[in-house]
């Protein structure tokens, strides 16, 4: 009682010093964005304001453990997931501040367990998801196991040291992928003889006075005041969204508000570091053909509003983080919530735009932020058409929806209300830079193209196979059979229920899954997508599956007359 007693008594006494340094009416703004209408009983967020050298405002919302009733607060310990990317890239940049590593340098320099897949990987392209390595996470789902078992650095490790190809030419392109920064966490670790966590702390977290950060490397690990994640079952009842990491680099960063607060302003007040090396790690990559994309090294560099930030989102279980910083403005919003649900990319925005002003601008992007009529379409018949399903080579799914009079895009983050701009052309009014171009070659053919900074993609609208349940039946028994996968070391065995084909994985200990049938030799599963290749004689001899980040994944038939 005593315990609990003291955390209201602390949260109270933070409300109150921030209340004494902003306006009450600033307050009530955040408080808004930040309260929820259906009360306090719910997973919330604790937020952050720093300008210049102070954190001028923090508080939290909701709860950080809704079993116990106890409530966030700015000194609630939360899970950054993706948020960690910047620190690790950071810890390279020391390493090579002190002449013990080059960006430039082969990763299997340091890595010599990584196999030789007859490119050269920089560090630096690494830091840049440049690399082209195929993603952990992707890997780890197709091989049939759960995100929330427990998954060590050593699974991990084992894991990318089966690679056998890569998803493209190395510096090509712009690809996430979460193995980019487990492996530099393994360089700190070749390196220095030390773990990511013990040199971190040393060469970071304790410099910069972080006293409750810590890389969160043993799920066992006790930690006082930490925030649990929930994701939502309906409107008003949650669920525990599990996270049992003990793996480090690409993410398990464990901080609060404070401590983040003193991270934001090493931005423009360095005092781990120096100016060359904060220049470093927000320097924009460059691909192969000289496109500069907007991911430095563990962070992304773009501008809002006008003005200059460096930013990054996180999301693990029901985790959710972004930090933002805005160096001319010498300021930093912080957003973390432990609710699936939850978008803290859009509340830090919303939350800069009381502080900061945007620069005037000219041209959609500003006229879209000022006037929402944009996404008003005044002929939705033409639009009609292009409403639906989409697929890219990739196995990135979108979908598009008219209600009533506006468009919006579908991602498997969030949906977005689009704008139109001349031609049949839809850009995102969250982000203007994400453009969306619609097009039908033919009767059966609808595509569309997406644009951002860093890159392009094209996809294909679909609907699933239809047809006599009898036809369909006919057509999936050449399917059926076992298919292995040295890179991911595991068997999937395909099974026929009637009109109906199911997969089950060696390593899964539940029952089988369903695969939706698109077309021909073409079929979804939940989180990839899977083609059948044929030989010279249209024999099945194994299939591809992609996912978002992995591409091509190799599996063969089992007896297949290759």
């Amino acid at each position: 009682m005593l315990t609990r007693c003291l955390s209201v008594l602390s949260v109270l006494l933070v409300l109150t010093s921030s209340a004494q340094v902003l306006p009450d009416s600033v307050i009530r703004k955040i408080d808004r964005l930040f309260s929820n209408p259906r009360g306090n009983n719910n997973p919330g967020f604790t937020v952050g304001v720093v300008r210049n050298d102070s954190l001028i405002f923090s508080r939290g919302y909701g709860m950080a453990n809704m079993e116990y009733g106890i409530p966030n607060s700015p000194e609630t310990i939360y899970h950054m997931a993706s948020v960690s990317k910047q620190f690790t890239a950071y810890a390279i940049l020391l390493l090579e501040r002190q002449g013990r590593l080059k960006l430039e340098d082969d990763v299997r320099k340091y890595l010599r367990w990584f196999p030789d897949l007859k490119e050269k990987i920089t560090i630096r392209q690494l830091l840049n998801h440049t690399s082209g390595i195929r993603d952990q996470w992707d890997l780890n789902v197709i091989s049939g196991r759960r995100m929330d078992d427990v998954i060590t650095q050593d699974y991990l490790l084992t894991l990318l040291s089966r690679q056998q190809d890569l998803n493209f030419k190395p510096g090509d392109e712009y690809s996430y992928s979460n193995s980019n920064f487990t492996m530099a966490a393994e360089i700190v670790r070749s390196i220095t003889g030390q773990s990511f966590r013990q040199f971190a702390d040393s060469a970071i977290f304790k410099p910069l006075g972080m006293r409750s950060t810590h890389v969160h490397d043993d799920h066992t690990e006790v930690v006082p005041n930490r925030a649990y994640s929930y994701r939502p079952l309906d409107s008003v009842r949650y669920a525990n969204a599990v996270l049992n990491y003990a793996n480090a680099g690409a993410t398990s960063l464990f901080t609060n508000i404070p401590d983040m607060a003193k991270w934001v302003i090493n931005f423009y007040n360095t005092r781990v570091g120096d100016a060359s090396t904060l220049e470093k790690l927000t320097t924009r990559g460059i691909l192969n053909n000289g496109v500069r994309i907007t991911y430095a090294l563990g962070i992304g560099v773009d501008e809002y509003n006008g003005k200059r930030r460096f930013s990054h989102g996180g999301a693990d279980a029901g985790y959710r983080t972004f930090v933002s910083v805005f160096p001319d403005e010498k300021m930093g919003f912080i957003v973390f919530s432990n609710l699936a649900s939850a978008n803290p990319a859009i509340k830090a925005n919303e939350l800069a735009d009381i502080f900061i002003k945007p620069v005037v601008q000219t041209g959609v992007a500003q006229q879209k932020k000022a006037d929402s009529s944009l996404s008003r379409i005044s002929d939705t018949t033409a639009y009609a058409k292009y409403m639906g399903n989409y697929i890219a080579e990739d196995g990135v799914q979108f979908s598009y929806k008219m209600q009533g009079n506006q468009v919006y895009w579908t991602s498997p983050a969030a949906s977005y209300l689009l704008a139109r701009i001349p031609g049949d052309t839809l850009v995102s009014l969250f982000n203007p830079d994400i453009k969306f171009v619609f097009s039908s070659g033919n009767a059966r053919e609808v595509i569309v193209d997406q644009y951002w900074p860093d890159n392009h993609r094209r996809l294909k609208k679909y609907s699933p196979a239809s047809g006599h349940p009898a036809q369909v039946e006919k057509e999936l028994k050449e399917y059926v059979g076992t298919y292995y996968s040295p890179e991911a070391d595991v068997r999937l065995t395909l099974f026929q229920e009637g009109p109906t084909l199911l997969y089950k994985s060696s390593q899964s200990f539940t029952g089988k899954t369903r695969l939706e049938y698109i077309a021909r030799d073409h079929f979804r599963a939940p989180g990839f997508f899977l083609k059948f290749v044929r030989n010279a004689k249209d024999e099945l001899i194994g299939y591809h599956i992609t996912t978002g980040r992995t591409r091509h994944l190799v599996f063969n038939k089992i007896n297949a007359n290759l």
